[in-house]
């Protein structure tokens, strides 16, 4: 279905000649410097929030390489532990279950 439009405006003269439309303003120095500036900003703005996602990045790699290390190390250390005790007490330390 097509979005509703609306019929062309035919604009005549009494003579029935056609009027041109009304050329539209051209920009003035203003317009043009404004137009420059905004594309800058819009620039800036893009590569600030860049950075921000890339510090936000580096933030979140900062808060969960200290939670990796622990939990790695708390691992490690009950492998190590079980694996002791294991020898001490005679037992084999790796076991192959077979069905």
């Amino acid at each position: 279905m097509e979005p509703h439009r609306h019929p062309p405006v035919l604009d005549m003269t009494p003579e029935g000649e056609f009027r041109q439309p009304p050329t539209p303003p051209q920009p003035g120095l203003l317009d043009r410097i404004l137009a420059r500036v905004g594309g800058v900003a819009l620039l800036v703005a893009l590569i600030s929030g860049g950075l921000v996602l890339a510090a936000l990045a580096v933030l979140f790699v900062g808060l969960i390489l200290p939670v990796l290390l622990v939990a790695g190390l708390i691992g490690a250390g009950s492998i190590w532990w079980r694996l002791r005790r294991a020898r001490q007490q005679g037992r084999p330390v790796f076991v192959v279950m077979r069905r």
